[in-house]
């Protein structure tokens, strides 16, 4: 079935449908990566966009129970160049649009990935829907709805565009309550030596494994967990996870977190990363057109090291509102300066823009876990 991508400023990229066969609305973002699709889907930062994957060839290696990182498909929709329907790999149990089409989430493929990529990174991240395409003969595979001559074909694609622009922004919207955790759960062995409350925000498993393997039990808490419910579990330290959305309308958690600091260790990731910050009197904005992939270069200015990184996040920490926070800048990103990182320069705090526990991405990072057990361990000294 043929279908089409509209833009809320009128850009169109015209495709094939694949898995659900439905129309979905969200924020059209790019991921660099070149593998880890599985990963990437399931992924509850994701949550209300239409990820569009630079990587060509989508689907040879089909899809299996093991690679996620949810207990779903957190995507509005996919978006690849070319798909292939028949995968070649023994772990695979099922196909990629099979799995998609199950749960009723769209993709798209025959796009002009390139395209709409630079586009994207001309423009900044943009609104857009998934529909279907009557007449399709008619359009060019890329276009904008302005330049088409007046006929039933430009009039649909302009109504698409209007709709569009209606779908709600990422800035103002709490999404980590709506991916969160209903209730409180265990991971990890009794008997290990670290308790770590995790407050979820859209938190990837992978986190919660790199934990366990560091020695950690973990209580994983929904994210409007209070900081007095935190603390009345003992933990040696707190988890900040990743999750969607804008970091600013979650006043519960920054709340929380300037509650606790102090009292406990405290780890941030991405969405984590940014709420910590705010906790300490900082600021955050929206990026153009945002960092996700596997392949973004971090320094780390106190070693002075380089880490490739795996990213997904639209909005940052503004590095010019730290003074008087108490924090200091512990990481840049090397491709547009970006804050990466930050400490806090008295207590026992520290978080991090991009992804420790990648996956997809390069382990580079994983020795940051390490370093969370020992401020554990030098904390607990203290008391």
């Amino acid at each position: 079935m043929d279908g089409v991508l509209v833009l809320e400023d009128g850009a169109f990229f015209r495709g094939e449908r694949f898995g659900g066969p439905v129309d979905r609305d969200g924020e059209v973002v790019f991921n660099t990566s070149l593998t880890g699709y599985q990963e990437i889907l399931t992924d509850p930062s994701y949550a209300g966009q239409l990820v569009t994957l630079t990587y060509p060839h989508i689907g040879s290696y089909g899809v299996n129970p093991v690679d996620i990182e949810s207990s779903a498909i957190q995507v509005a929709g996919l978006i690849v160049r070319d798909y292939h329907p028949v995968p070649s790999n023994w772990r695979s149990d099922q196909r990629l649009g099979d799995w998609l089409g199950k749960v009723d989430v769209p993709g798209l493929f025959g796009i002009d990935t390139r395209a709409l990529t630079l586009h994207l990174r001309e423009s900044g991240a943009l609104r857009g829907v998934i529909r279907d395409l009557s007449d399709a003969d008619e359009l060019p595979f890329v276009g904008q709805a302005s330049a088409l001559p007046a006929g039933a074909a430009a009039d649909a694609l302009t109504a698409m565009a209007l709709e569009a622009a209606a779908v709600p922004s990422m800035a103002g919207r709490d999404l980590a309550s709506e991916v969160t955790c209903d209730a409180a759960w265990s991971m990890g062995p009794k008997d290990a030596r670290w308790h770590v409350v995790v407050v979820d925000f859209g938190m990837k498993k992978n986190i919660g494994r790199q934990l366990v393997q560091a020695g950690c039990r973990l209580t994983i808490v929904p994210a409007h967990t209070t900081a007095s419910e935190i603390l009345a579990m003992a933990p040696d330290g707190v988890m900040l996870s990743n999750g969607p959305g804008d970091p600013e309308p979650v006043e519960y958690a920054v709340d929380m977190i300037a509650e606790l600091l102090g009292d406990v260790p405290i780890f941030g990731i991405c969405l984590g990363h940014q709420l910590f910050a705010l906790a300490c009197g900082a600021r955050t904005y929206k990026l153009p057109f945002g960092h996700r992939g596997s392949n973004h270069p971090v320094r780390d200015l106190h070693t002075g090291r380089v880490e490739i990184t795996a990213q997904n996040h639209g909005f940052a920490v503004d590095g010019g509102s730290l003074a008087g926070t108490g924090l200091q800048i512990s990481h840049l990103h090397l491709n547009d300066d970006t804050v990466a990182g930050v400490r806090h320069r008295i207590h026992s705090a520290f978080s991090v823009q991009f992804h420790p526990e990648a996956s997809p991405g390069p382990h580079d990072s994983h020795h940051l876990f390490k370093r969370f057990v020992d401020e554990m361990i030098r904390f607990s000294r203290t008391r």
